[in-house]
């Protein structure tokens, strides 16, 4: 188990710092990832019911719906009664409802105590041994025949058990023990020592239960999870498992409560900052207790490392607290000439970092520290999103929470490496659709300064799905939004609070704006900071739901949708006065260098037969002009941004594809929609994008590539995409004509251009002054292949990776963007591969297997370290016919310690 430091918590808690050693800090926090018991179904014969309730029928499975569809009312169902668990999980929530009255009282009795799986003697040493982040479904195999496209074609659902010994020595006697869990997917039901101890149903918030009641100090402590993930629950690949980290919190009675800290700088200027914290502290004992709390604050280095003097310190508080009861300590200091946090690269994510100490009667009892950021957001209707005075425009993304090959388990370098990708192409903003984030993640974000949409439910009381959200959001919907919101309150890069994604309330007026209305008031209860908003694809201007949130969030509705003109004037006329953005825009398809003829003269068009798509082969066109039916290219979506000036900016649909939900060709393992493919190769949109969004970088993108033999003489139309404003063609040393951009044009095209193998080239320039020049040329048969890892050393932790490509070469070292050879992974040394991949859409082949075929000339693999073995990896790949590579990849051990306890 490895302790882990509160800097790394993510629930924006800030308390105080002290005199005291940290070995007389009583708050452990101790990572609990490794060497679990895992098994898939309950035991053969179970007797007991361990639903969390009763669910509607879902035989009716079928894939394909359209993405934008009208959800449905929910079905009835019989009232399970006390039949099912629903009635000792529901308790779980009690600390997230703000009305005594509707809180939950626990029935007696110990529900699932008599099956075998829970009990402490249950010989376990059959089932696989598994570390967390766990993802049970991510190995496949792929589901190859039948519905089950929109998910991912893997087997997430099912009933899955974890078990797990916990070190609980004798002299945690007396403390406060509790088991904080970042995601469980889904309807999570725990029991320790036998006994059942809460739960919690949806798959991706984080949630904490109390182990005090159940914990034995000193003796042995068998912790049991069980989750029951449905099927058709999800639009996409939902993942299964013990998918985040999992941490053993110990703490005196005495401590500061679950996110139980707020930080907020009311007043910002470039001379002074207010800085605030709210502390709630709780004391779980039986007597009352005094206590006071005393924080200090710290500049941290862009590594995280805290300065060795505080630049702040707040005024101690003290406060009397009665049994098993709760206070909130508040205090404010004022802080000169702060660091601001912005995004880059007009910006700098500068960050402070608040540590608090918690004494009683001279004693410390408990200390934590959280990093959180200092900054202005304002909200201009005319103008958009403004970040400490300045005008950001918004050019995100929505991304999924897989991480491709590694499937839903999170992995911090993994989502790392995708933040770095889309930070090249220009992206300043995530909207995290459609559920609560990993932790870490919004961690990442503020490190690198990307501004965020937090969002938590894509579905209120209306389905898209038969088993989603829907079946839970009547008692679940405050306890889970005020969980989100106080988990992630203080990271400072989230600029807006999303309620809900497409909801089907949309369509039932009043009564849908009511529950926008309920949703948005518990967001201003809980942080009045920030504004609301509800992403929407059918509420139309003159619609009640519009009206209930602080910002109008659409999607694909301003550039048009299905054909329905553009809805930004209508929205700018009945709101005035609210920031109107694109929370989704374009949606376009594509599959990574395969690109279909004839190409169309029309700028946007949705996916047909051999328009756009490839029915036998189930690729989509890279040319990048074709789109989901609702959808349309990103220059049309560019053109209509233009055109409409107010608008703050866009999150495109979507980043990187994903798992799932592979419109249009739902035999398909993963979508089409990323502007990144599955293993985080650029497709040619990335170009387009970073030609929109990094204007002053030098550089021109020629598509398609140049190897067709077949098609002499035949058209074969050339795009470039560059922030040039001029260009001129030239296929072999003759000019195809020059070009000037149009108003609302963001490509150059030459239509009529005649295939012949050689050389495509083409120059470029700004303002009548030279820009950049490239060129492609016919390359020739695959002749050896090349590596190249994203980092050459890793740390032997069991978790860091190095992503490495594959790059098949011709014998001159030029890149084959047609090959697509078998290739064959060996590695040695003290590391593993953990999974290989290709970007193919339609590649079935196990995310584990060490071999397959390369896609368009590229193939990935992803390894990692042995815990604690250093050296050097050495990774092979080989193919027939073709010179093999290798290179190695060094791995350091570090040593781990515990930090600030």
């Amino acid at each position: 188990m490895i302790a882990r430091g509160t800097t790394s918590i993510a629930l924006a808690l800030t308390l105080a710092a002290v005199t005291a050693s940290p070995a007389r800090a009583a708050r452990e926090e101790i990572r609990i990832s490794a060497d679990w018991r895992f098994t898939k179904g309950d035991p053969q014969g179970l007797a007991t019911d361990l639903r969390y309730d009763i669910r509607p029928d879902a035989s009716d499975t079928g894939d394909g719906k359209l993405a934008d569809a009208r959800p449905d009312a929910a079905v009835a169902t019989e009232d399970a009664g006390l039949k099912v668990l629903k009635p000792w999980i529901l308790p779980s929530a009690n600390a997230f409802i703000a009305d005594p009255a509707k809180r939950h009282q626990r029935p007696a009795g110990n529900p699932g105590g008599d099956v075998s799986y829970v009990q402490p003697g249950f010989d376990d040493t059959d089932w696989q041994r598994v570390d967390l982040p766990h993802d049970w479904a991510i190995a496949g195999p792929f589901i190859t025949e039948g519905p089950y496209g929109g998910m991912g074609r893997l087997p997430s659902w099912g009933i899955g058990w974890y078990r797990k010994a916990l070190s609980i020595p004798a002299a945690d006697r007396g403390k406060s023990i509790f088991l904080d869990v970042e995601g469980a997917m889904s309807y999570a039901t725990v029991w320790l020592n036998g006994k059942l101890v809460g739960g919690w149903p949806y798959g991706y918030n984080s949630f904490r239960l109390d182990l005090t009641p159940y914990a034995v100090p000193g003796g042995a402590n068998i912790l049991v999870i069980r989750l029951d993930n449905p099927p058709a629950s999800a639009r996409w690949y939902p993942g299964g498992g013990l998918y985040r980290d999992i941490w053993l919190t110990k703490t005196d009675p005495v401590h500061v409560g679950q996110w139980g800290g707020i930080v907020r700088t009311p007043d910002v200027s470039k001379d002074r900052a207010t800085i605030a914290v709210d502390l709630t502290v709780d004391n779980d004992g039986a007597a009352p207790a005094e206590v006071s709390a005393t924080t200090s604050i710290y500049a941290l280095d862009a590594a995280g490392t805290r300065a060795a003097k505080p630049v702040a310190t707040l005024a101690p508080q003290r406060a009397s607290i009665g049994a098993r009861a709760s206070a909130v300590l508040k205090a404010s200091t004022s802080l000169a000439s702060p660091r601001l946090w912005g995004p880059p690269p007009t910006q700098q994510p500068n960050r402070y970092v608040a540590v608090s100490t918690i004494s009683r009667g001279g004693r410390v009892v408990d200390r934590y520290e959280t990093a959180f950021g200092i900054r202005t957001i304002a909200m201009d209707p005319n103008r958009g999103v403004i970040v400490n005075g300045e005008h950001i425009p918004l050019r995100g993304v929505n991304n999924h929470h897989d991480l491709g090959a590694l499937g839903a388990a999170f992995n911090r370098r993994a989502a790392q490496r995708q933040l770095e990708i889309l930070r090249d192409m220009g992206t300043n903003a995530l909207r995290m659709s459609h559920n609560p984030p990993a932790p870490a993640l919004l961690d990442l974000a503020d490190e690198m300064g990307f501004l965020v949409m937090d969002e938590v439910f894509d579905s209120w009381e209306r389905k898209k799905t038969p088993l989603d959200f829907h079946l839970i959001f009547p008692d679940w919907q405050e306890p889970d939004l005020r969980a989100m919101l106080r988990r992630d309150r203080n990271h400072p890069s989230i600029i807006i609070w999303s309620v809900g994604n497409e909801v089907g309330e949309q369509y039932t007026g009043e009564a849908g704006a009511d529950i926008a209305r309920q949703l948005v008031k518990i967001v201003h209860e809980e942080d009045p900071m920030r504004p609301t908003t509800n992403a929407m694809n059918y509420a139309k201007a003159d619609m009640p739901l519009p009206g209930a949130v602080d910002v109008i969030s659409l999607n694909y509705q301003g550039t048009g949708i299905r054909g329905i003109i553009g809805q930004y004037p209508a929205f700018r006329a009945a709101f005035p006065n609210k920031v109107i953005l694109s929370t989704e825009s374009a949606s376009a398809l594509s599959s990574r260098g395969e690109y279909l003829f004839p190409v169309a003269g029309n700028i946007s068009g949705p996916v047909r037969p051999w328009s756009g798509g490839n029915p036998d082969t189930h690729q989509v066109s890279a040319y990048e002009m074709h789109a989901a039916d609702f959808g349309s290219s990103p220059d049309r979506v560019f053109a209509a941004d233009d055109q409409h000036p107010y608008v703050a900016g866009e999150f495109v649909w979507t980043g990187f594809d994903y798992l799932g939900e592979p419109t249009p060709y739902y035999t398909s393992r993963s979508s089409y929609s990323g502007i990144i493919d599955l293993a985080g190769f650029p497709k040619d949109r990335f170009w387009l994008y970073q030609a929109r969004w990094r204007p002053d970088l030098r550089f021109a993108h020629i598509l398609p590539h140049w190897n067709w033999a077949g098609r002499e003489g035949q058209i074969t139309p050339v795009h470039v995409f560059s922030s040039a404003d001029e260009a001129e063609l030239f296929v072999n040393g003759k000019s195809q004509g020059r070009i000037k951009k149009r108003d609302y044009e963001y490509r150059f095209r030459w239509d009529y251009v005649t295939y012949a193998p050689g050389e495509v080239r083409v120059e470029t320039w700004k303002a009548g002054q030279p820009w950049a020049t490239a060129s492609v040329r016919t390359t020739g048969a695959p002749a050896k292949l090349e590596l190249i890892p994203d980092r050459k050393e890793i740390t032997a932790d069991g978790r860091d990776l190095s992503f490495v490509t594959v790059r098949v070469l011709d014998k001159d070292s030029a890149l084959v963007p047609d090959a697509k050879p078998a290739v064959r992974f060996t590695v040695s040394g003290p590391g593993e591969i953990v999974a290989t991949d290709n970007g193919d859409p339609t590649d079935m082949t196990a995310f584990p297997e060490p071999q397959r075929k390369a896609f368009n000339g590229l193939a990935l693999a992803i390894v990692r370290a042995m815990p604690g073995r250093g050296g050097a990896m050495a990774l092979r790949v080989e193919a027939d016919g073709l010179a093999p590579a290798e290179v190695k990849v060094k791995v350091k051990v570090k040593v781990m310690g515990v930090r600030g306890m």
